[in-house]
């Protein structure tokens, strides 16, 4: 379906209190090309100011370029004001002025929407125009065909205008394929240490650990091996005032069927991962040997990885074992805990004096380092006094990604990319309720990017906390050693088979070893059933491996 349209091309600066052209009920169009975006009373009357030429040259203030279209989106669902589904709700009266359209959101628990998504792409039904994925998923989607290139319509100027380019290596091979690409700018993921900035500078807790280790307290800690001492050190101490009861070291969420299991890729890939220049057999390998498939999680460096996580989880409360994300993030955000390592999303609701008490003291760093780490070439433990540190892109970076058995890309597209242009982003990664998280370069401060601290600190943040927050981010996602991401047919399977092993593990049910040995076991088996050298071409290509 081919729709008209009107050029509309305006001056990239925005002048803002220009005269208003043309005022409806969620845009506004200004005389000098500037435009407002206003999100209304549920989203706390939010004004984002764009161009006409930011949003591209189909949609003027008296045009409809998709009039009568309809489209759905297919999405996990936390609830109109929840990560990821709630600037979707959001925007959704934005687009539907602009356009002309119709946008229905299909909403599914995280848990089913893997599921139910391959079960239309399967059957060529095509329910759904667009999908918000993770990046996990890709590697079905790629081997099944599932999705359409949006390199033609990034290359247009009709449509709202963003770019790869803002994107750091680690992030951009998350929305790509072999140099095409297929998603749509939205979140970045990836995971780093939080920690209470208050209490670990205080002079009198400084004192007492030195009195009790002998050593100095590393702040921020460099080391897991240091985590788990000031962890130890604190778990069952007094040390918050918001209440007096004992407060702990390090806070998990081990509920199996959660996340769990992405926190232990974050932990134990300085651990498991032997650094190297480049991607081959023996270095920068997390997941598989890139030669043959055979599983390394079960290698050396992740089973201590897992029996270190072990010892952590014993500075935390013992109800932990049951907690999912949330029950985890607020124990930290309510002040009862030294650390946590996580998403995005805590430094951001750190700052939500609804739900924390720690605005000011959330400090941030990128994770730590190992003290030793499994050299797969060699098969032997290396000690070192100069740890590298490992970036990561874990989780789900979600963004959209068209069907390739949707009646209308053009305007799923549109959508999509209405939500990937700058001022969009930048103000769903200031709002920690929208699970949209920093990870591109314009919303970095200088000298790393061109964001702005006042507006940050305009969008209710402290200023020490978002200086330590955009540094570890930036950190980790230009890290020079990478945890590579498993992008291959059946990655949720794989995950899910880890997943259960390891709440086996925490729970006492299994060793470390034993758990690792049966996710290693099951894992051989799913890929001979999906097919080895199938799935070892896309291994290569997804982790960047050439022999």
């Amino acid at each position: 379906m081919r729709f008209r349209h009107a050029a509309w091309l305006g001056a990239a600066l925005i002048t803002l209190g220009a005269p208003v052209a043309w005022a409806g009920e969620y845009v506004d169009w200004h005389d000098d090309g500037s435009v407002d975006l206003k999100l209304g009373p549920d989203y706390d009357n939010a004004v984002i100011h764009t161009t006409r030429e930011e949003l591209g040259t189909l949609f003027g203030p008296d045009e409809k370029p998709f009039d009568g279209a309809e489209i759905t989106v297919l999405t996990l669902d936390s609830g109109p004001k929840g990560g990821i589904s709630g600037p979707i709700n959001a925007f959704r009266p934005v687009w539907e002025e602009l356009s002309g359209g119709k946008l229905d959101i299909a909403l599914v628990p995280i848990t089913d929407l893997f599921a139910k998504m391959m079960l239309d792409l399967r059957q060529g039904t095509g329910l759904y125009d667009a999908i918000i994925v993770g990046a996990f998923f890709y590697g079905d989607l790629i081997a099944g065909n599932y999705m359409i290139p949006v390199d033609d319509y990034m290359a247009s100027d009709e449509y709202p205008q963003w770019t790869y380019d803002s994107m750091p290596d680690s992030l951009r091979n998350l929305y790509t394929w072999q140099g095409v690409g297929y998603g749509v700018l939205n979140d970045a993921d990836g995971q780093v240490l939080y920690y209470r900035r208050d209490v670990l500078n205080d002079p009198k807790w400084q004192g007492e650990f030195k009195q009790a280790t002998g050593h100095d307290m590393v702040v921020p800690p460099k080391t897991w091996q240091q985590v788990l001492e000031i962890s130890q050190f604190f778990a069952g101490k007094n040390w918050d005032t918001n209440d007096p009861d004992p407060d702990h070291g390090t806070v998990l969420h081990l509920k199996v069927g959660e996340q769990g299991h992405y926190h232990f890729q974050s932990l134990s890939a300085p651990f498991a991962i032997t650094p190297g220049d480049k991607v081959d057999q023996y270095h920068n390998v997390y997941w598989f040997d890139p030669t043959d498939m055979k599983p390394l999680i079960n290698s050396p460096g992740h089973v201590k990885a897992l029996e270190f996580l072990q010892e952590l989880h014993k500075t935390g409360p013992a109800a932990q074992v049951g907690w999912s994300l949330g029950e985890a993030w607020d124990y930290f955000l309510r002040g009862k805990s030294i650390f946590v390592f996580s998403w995005g999303d805590v430094g951001a609701l750190c700052q939500d004096e609804s739900r924390s008490k720690i605005k000011g003291n959330c400090a941030s760093a990128i994770l730590p380092s190992s003290e030793e780490y499994w050299d797969h070439e060699n098969q032997k433990w290396v000690q070192t006094d100069n740890p590298q540190r490992v970036g990561n892109t874990t989780g789900g970076s979600w963004h959209g990604v068209l069907s390739a058995f949707s009646a209308n890309p053009e305007a799923a597209y549109s959508f999509l990319s209405l939500m990937a242009i700058k001022p969009v982003s930048i103000w769903n990664a200031q709002n920690g309720w929208t699970g949209v998280d920093p990870g591109y370069y314009y919303q970095f401060l200088p000298p790393h990017g061109e964001a702005k601290l006042e507006d940050y600190l305009k969008a209710g943040w402290d200023e020490a906390d978002v200086k330590d927050y955009l540094e570890a981010y930036y950190q980790n996602y230009n890290a020079p050693t990478m945890l590579t991401y498993l992008r291959i047919e059946g990655a949720p399977e794989y995950w899910d088979i880890m997943d259960k092993n390891l709440s086996a593990a925490m729970s006492g049910e299994k060793s470390a070893k034993q758990a690792l040995d049966d996710t290693a076991k099951t894992w051989d088996q799913i890929t001979d059933r999906i097919g080895r050298d199938k799935l070892l071409k896309q291994y290569q290509e997804a982790i960047g491996y050439g022999g």
